[in-house]
């Protein structure tokens, strides 16, 4: 780590590559998004934290979510914006594996944390009488603590490797923030071993977490197809349709980037996709479990004083 730090000292993140009038849009339109995002997310957090009829598991773990969605885009936002105000502009050493362990840290858990969800919705479904046995606080506030620690222990693990490595020059991440890919293109070494760990956990996370939201929800459809009433079904059904927009959304883009085949332009792939992580999943969720999901409506309505 010594060594890194006498040879580079700091990292040139490009960003996007365009006009000074284009750069001017995006720092507009990815502030409107950004402030989405926080108001969103932040808004889902008031109302579950403020209405005592949200005080339940499914919502326990949706407040996670809403957690991870906006530390993720504070760990990636705001160097994206500053970039589009002053091209290249520089980021310290520490700083970069700073912002590589964050994204990585939330990336994992909020892989978790889906499958979490999908759990709970299961057994709310299919063993509805044994749902207060089941999922306790004490067991809810175990798994969401094995989420975030397990997320944060493999992002170290990454970081770790990373700093074994040499950093030679040149010092420019073509991106527009510490994304490991982009970090260990710069190293003047043999990478095998961090590839071979990336690859690793995109199988772990990218593969296992999707099979098992899969599972458990082939058993929750079979489930509401059983259900005698059209409201009971429907509600169910509802519930369960939103965080399924959300699981597609979050491990299609990552599987596409992570594991599809790539183009001419790895690099300007790589930072189309990770816009979705950034901007576009984190703005969604809210609106998703907001707009297709009646308690939250209901404690919004009631946060009014509407109702």
């Amino acid at each position: 780590m010594g060594e890194n730090q006498t040879m580079v000292t700091e990292f040139l993140l490009l960003g996007f590559l365009l006009g000074p009038r284009i750069q001017m849009l995006l720092f507009g339109l990815f502030s409107l998004f950004y402030i989405f995002t926080l108001l969103g997310n932040g808004a889902i957090l008031g109302l579950i934290s403020l209405d005592s009829r949200l005080h339940t598991p499914m919502y326990f773990f949706l407040s996670h979510l809403a957690v991870v969605d906006i530390a993720y885009a504070c760990n990636t936002v705001p160097q994206m914006l500053a970039n589009l105000l002053h091209p290249a502009k520089p980021i310290s050493f520490a700083g970069c594996m700073t912002q590589t362990f964050l994204c990585l840290s939330f990336g994992h858990s909020e892989c978790l944390l889906l499958v979490l969800m999908s759990y709970d919705r299961y057994v709310a479904i299919c063993h509805p009488l044994r749902y207060s046995v089941i999922m306790t606080w004490r067991v809810c506030i175990t798994l969401a603590v094995t989420s975030w620690t397990c997320g944060s222990l493999l992002a170290l693990a990454h970081v770790v490797l990373i700093l074994r490595l040499p950093f030679c020059g040149p010092h420019e991440i073509n991106h527009f923030f510490c994304e490991i890919l982009s970090v260990l293109r710069l190293a003047c070494a043999d990478t095998w071993l961090n590839q071979v760990v990336i690859f690793a956990a995109c199988v772990f996370f990218l593969v296992g977490p999707p099979s098992l939201v899969l599972v458990s929800y082939s058993h929750i459809l079979a489930a509401i197809l059983r259900i005698q009433s059209g409201e009971g079904r429907r509600k169910a059904f509802s519930t369960c349709s939103s965080h399924l927009c959300v699981v597609g959304l979050f491990f299609g883009s990552a599987i596409i980037m992570y594991m599809a085949p790539k183009s001419r332009h790895p690099e300007e792939q790589q930072k189309v996709f990770f816009l979705f992580y950034s901007f576009f999943n984190p703005t969604l969720n809210p609106l998703i479990y907001s707009l297709r999901n009646g308690e939250v409506k209901g404690a919004l309505r009631r946060a009014l004083g509407k109702e």
